[in-house]
């Protein structure tokens, strides 16, 4: 949550700087600023509630070589232009701040009673105000003082108005990357905003201080000894970022699948224990299984469970990371803990993971789409999913990526306790290499989902029904439903509906109902006469040979064939194009959907 970006250069910065800004806007778009040097050594600070575009508006003719900027999700304080960073310090320190300052109440206090005022409701005033009383000439100093009396999980980028050209930052918790270019330096919270300006990057660790200038940088760490950093080429900026021919990034990522599954499968040949790191101990000790994850990676990984268990016949439970260290839990260590996130940076995540170590479960398994973030640099085991930078804040193709990498573990672990023959094992790799061709046939419903959209439309509620494996899909597909239509959208167990639910069915209620044609189909068959007679409206994603046949109050939408294991992964993408369609016909902002960010950074 939250993008910075920062660069002491020997060009005007502010066109980089803003360029950066608008890549990462993905982040949070409650408000942005950019702070300046300019020629005469002080401090230009531009704000606003509004996009990064009227940012840039404002800062047309703007030129300084040094300078920090920042698109927001608001915590503390209301998105309002007095809470929009950067904030200032008397004038000659600007600061920006992503993260939660926990003892903020404390240092305020201390700061007023100091005589600093507050010009905001932000937690990140009180790190401004505390820089500028700890400044004794040297802000490099003052920052790794300041870091020492902040708790919480937070990255900042400070300049101060007495050292034009150079940029501090500090990283605890929250991610920063460090940017080298032919003519300057850069820090910035994700390497995206940084790609085609710079050749080279390196990732801070927790308790970074790090200096930047035009021709140098420092960093110490968290013991405030100097740390040198691994460097790691870039490539050049890809425009994965545009948008094309498409209208909004989330249709461009729910169109891009099929690809992003073949590049996450391009280079396996073979089923073994070198996909996760070569660590064959590791997972063929293993007695149990946790997987820890948030919001879509979590319903990614409650259809994980059923694969593991079926296939490998290990015990899995699935725990809501945020969930996970609050309780008093049975630590084994002979349990392989799975990570699974889109960016790698996910707080809650990373916090039961390490807690999770503390307790001594030190096999630990990241699945992620960003190679290089805390989460891959963390586990001892690490798979990177192909999705490629995925800008929509409601995930699409990190989610049936990190299906992907699942279903590889399933059969990895599988492999090893020998509950699987070769022949076995090749004909599940056939059924991967067939996704992309299922996912295409899926994308290929998206004619008959823009009908049940126009529906959907003027709807306010909606229920989605699935079984077994298919549960978690419908849990996704009303996450989707609900994070960028608004619509409200619960899921269920089909056989849980007699057990509540159905006293919401109306034909004011759609039904939205996962029914492939597995061994539960005849089951759930029972479930829509259930909602039909109570005059419910079903709208039924099914496949061949399950006999459902549109009628009247039924609808449905059929797939060519039935992907067994990995059904999970071609239902799914109807689900998202109901989302998406629904979205675009009510009017919704689909890829920044209000209150929301795509990176969750705090907790």
């Amino acid at each position: 949550m939250c993008g910075i970006v920062g660069a002491a250069a020997r060009h005007n910065v502010a066109p980089m700087l803003l360029e950066g800004l608008q890549r990462l806007e993905y982040r949070g778009y409650d408000s942005c600023g950019l702070a300046a040097i300019d020629a005469t050594g002080s401090i230009r600070r531009l704000r606003t509630v509004k996009r990064v575009a009227d940012l840039r508006a404002q800062a047309a003719g703007l030129e300084a070589f040094t300078g920090i900027c920042h698109t927001r999700w608001a915590t503390h304080g209301a998105p309002a232009t007095h809470n929009a960073h950067p904030i200032v310090s008397r004038e000659v320190v600007a600061l920006v701040h992503n993260g939660i300052i926990e003892n903020h109440e404390e240092l305020r206090a201390e700061l007023r009673a100091a005589g600093y005022t507050f010009d905001s409701q932000t937690d990140t005033e009180v790190i401004a105000h505390l820089v500028q009383s700890l400044y004794q000439g040297d802000l490099f100093a003052a920052v790794r003082l300041a870091r020492q009396r902040l708790r919480g999980a937070y990255a900042i980028a400070v300049v101060h108005a007495r050292e034009p050209g150079v940029v501090v930052g500090a990283r605890a918790g929250s991610p920063l990357v460090l940017g080298e270019g032919t003519d300057g330096h850069y820090i910035a919270s994700d390497a995206l905003a940084l790609a085609g300006n710079v050749e080279r990057v390196a990732y801070l660790e927790e308790g970074d201080v790090v200096r930047i200038a035009p021709e140098s940088t420092e960093v110490v760490d968290a013991l405030g000894r100097p740390a040198a950093r691994e460097w790691h080429a870039v490539a050049a900026y890809s425009g994965a970022t545009e948008l094309g021919p498409y209208r909004h990034y989330m249709q461009k990522e729910i169109f891009e699948q099929p690809r992003a599954v073949s590049d996450t499968l391009e280079s396996i040949k073979v089923i073994g224990s070198h996909l996760f790191g070569d660590t064959l101990e590791q997972l063929a000790g293993a007695r149990r299984v946790l997987i820890l994850a948030c919001g879509t990676s979590h319903y990614a990984s409650a259809v994980a469970r059923h694969w593991i268990e079926s296939l490998a016949r290990i015990p899995v439970d699935v725990e809501v990371a945020s969930e996970y260290r609050t309780r008093d839990s049975i630590p084994d260590a002979d349990t392989l803990v799975v990570g699974v996130s889109q960016s790698g940076e996910t707080a809650d995540t990373l916090a039961a993971l390490r807690h999770a170590r503390t307790l001594g479960m030190a096999r630990q398994l990241a699945i992620c789409n960003v190679e290089g973030s805390a989460m891959m640099r963390e586990c001892g085991l690490r798979f990177a999913t192909r999705a490629g930078v995925e800008i929509g804040v409601a995930s699409t193709k990190a989610f049936t990526t990190q299906l992907v990498g699942l279903f590889l573990l399933a059969l990895t672990l599988a492999a090893l306790r020998g509950r699987l023959t070769e022949a076995e094992l090749q004909q599940h790799l056939h059924d991967l290499r067939h996704l992309p061709a299922a996912l295409q046939a899926a994308l290929a419903t998206e004619p008959q989902i823009i009908s049940w959209a126009e529906a959907f439309t003027r709807k306010e509620h909606a229920l989605f029904l699935g079984r077994g494996m298919h549960f978690p899909i419908a849990q996704e597909g009303a996450l989707k439903l609900k994070e960028i239509s608004y619509i409200h959208a619960e899921a269920y167990p089909a056989g849980e509906l007699k057990h509540g639910p159905l006293a919401l069915v109306t034909d004011a209620m759609p039904v939205v109902v996962v029914a492939p044609n597995d061994a539960l189909l005849d089951k759930l068959k029972s479930n829509l006469q259930e909602v039909r007679a109570r005059g419910g409206e079903l709208y039924v994603l099914t496949d061949a040979g399950t006999r459902i046949d549109s009628s009247e109050g039924v609808h449905v939408i059929r797939l060519p064939e039935h992907y067994g294991l990995l059904s999970p992964i071609a239902h799914v993408v109807p689900l998202q194009l109901l989302a998406y369609h629904t979205a675009v016909a009510r009017g919704t902002d689909v890829d920044k959907p209000r209150n929301l960010a795509k990176s969750v950074t705090v907790e």
